[in-house]
């Protein structure tokens, strides 16, 4: 079998920083903009008062304190309370191309690679902006690299998936040098005016290059010793939104949004994902890992499932958090996680990348410094 390495990895930051001070200034003017609106209707029992929130909610409830937005001044709009995107021609680079290229080319300059090296490129996120051309394809084209391209998706797991995808492809001998991608903008599809949710996503970009160690140059790269994955289909997160849309009739649009029962998640995704990480512990025989970069949802589910799985709390150097201030990136997360806390690995101590969501879906990678 073909000894694959991850040798380089790139994160994309956009510039607007939104704190949870700001973003429930704009949700709490918003709910008495409307309580004000309908009081007549709330007095008549018509229509029920909205709620206002605070930051320590947020926190709590989440640890989210910041994140990051493409665009911040539509979202902080109390009138609109949703991002902002200038229509863009169909020969200018589209949002997700810009994010994807900055990140690609961080982490092949990390992988000490060339574009044109790379003859493998997946961009493997939760959402795209169109539904064709492939957005892979667009981003082959910006960047020059060769060989194939293709879009995949897979919720919050889709970084995972990809680098399995490309992992199997350069094994198979299909490719030799991968470059998976994924570019989030998830702002696109909260729903800034739910209480619940509006504070949960915020918009980043992750790319990882991987190749044959034969041909692997970096400074810093690890092995992918294994990999394990699993679905399991639930209505508790779910977005509606698609191509057939405009032909459909429905109540209520914010369906086409982010809809997520968090209890419901927190009560079937946590055994499911410890489930998974120890059984491809017990597969492939590993004792001892010196860090779980996990899926970036949210702190106390992070803290249960490492809690089951060590039978004790979790150290910050064992399971690190980037979700304080990136919000929830989807699949970028634990790739963003992977790039800031992998630097102190010593050579043949290993660590477990899991992504888990929407699906539900979930996945993990063993790998160990080289």
């Amino acid at each position: 079998m073909t000894k694959i390495v991850i040798s380089g990895t790139g994160i994309y930051t956009p510039k607007n920083h939104v704190s949870n001070e700001e973003l429930i200034e704009a949700f709490n003017t918003y709910v008495r903009e409307f309580n004000e609106k309908n009081r007549k209707k709330i007095e008549n029992g018509e229509v029920e008062a909205l709620l206002e929130s605070s930051p320590d909610f947020i926190v709590k409830a989440s640890g989210i304190k910041h994140r990051y937005f493409m665009d911040k001044k539509g979202v902080l709009d109390s009138k609109r309370m949703r991002p902002y995107y200038p229509d863009r021609g169909n020969d200018e680079p589209s949002i997700q191309c810009e994010m994807a290229v900055d990140a690609a080319k961080k982490a092949l300059q990390k992988a000490g690679k060339k574009p044109e090296d790379v003859d493998l490129l997946i961009i493997s996120c939760s959402a795209f902006q169109r539904a064709y051309p492939s957005m892979a394809i667009e981003v082959q084209k910006e960047l020059g690299t060769g060989g194939f391209a293709y879009d995949m998706s897979v919720a919050c797991s889709s970084s995972i998936f990809g680098i399995q995808n490309a992992y199997t492809s350069i094994n198979s001998g299909l490719a030799k040098c991968a470059l998976v991608i994924s570019p989030e903008i998830c702002a696109g599809h909260i729903n800034f005016k739910d209480r619940q949710t509006h504070f949960i996503f915020g918009d980043a970009c992750s790319a990882v290059v991987l190749e044959n160690a034969e041909t692997a140059t970096s400074v810093k790269q690890f092995e992918i010793l294994g990999m394990k994955l699993i679905t399991q289909f639930s209505n508790n997160i779910r977005n509606n939104f698609g191509y057939l849309n405009p032909g459909e009739v429905r109540k209520d649009e914010t369906e086409y949004l982010c809809i997520q029962k968090g209890r419901r998640v927190f009560k079937e995704v946590i055994p499911l994902t410890v489930k998974l990480i120890q059984d491809h512990l017990d597969d492939m025989k590993i004792t001892s890992v010196k860090r779980f970069w996990l899926h970036q949802a949210n702190k106390n589910m992070n803290d249960l499932i490492l809690k089951y799985l060590l039978k004790r709390e979790a150290s910050e150097e064992e399971a690190p958090l980037i979700l304080d201030k990136y919000g929830n990136t989807s699949s970028a997360g634990l790739v963003i996680a992977f790039d800031k806390y992998s630097d102190d690995f010593n050579k043949g101590e290993k660590g477990i990348l899991c992504g888990f969501g929407a699906g539900y879906s979930a996945g993990c990678i063993s790998i160990q410094r080289v």
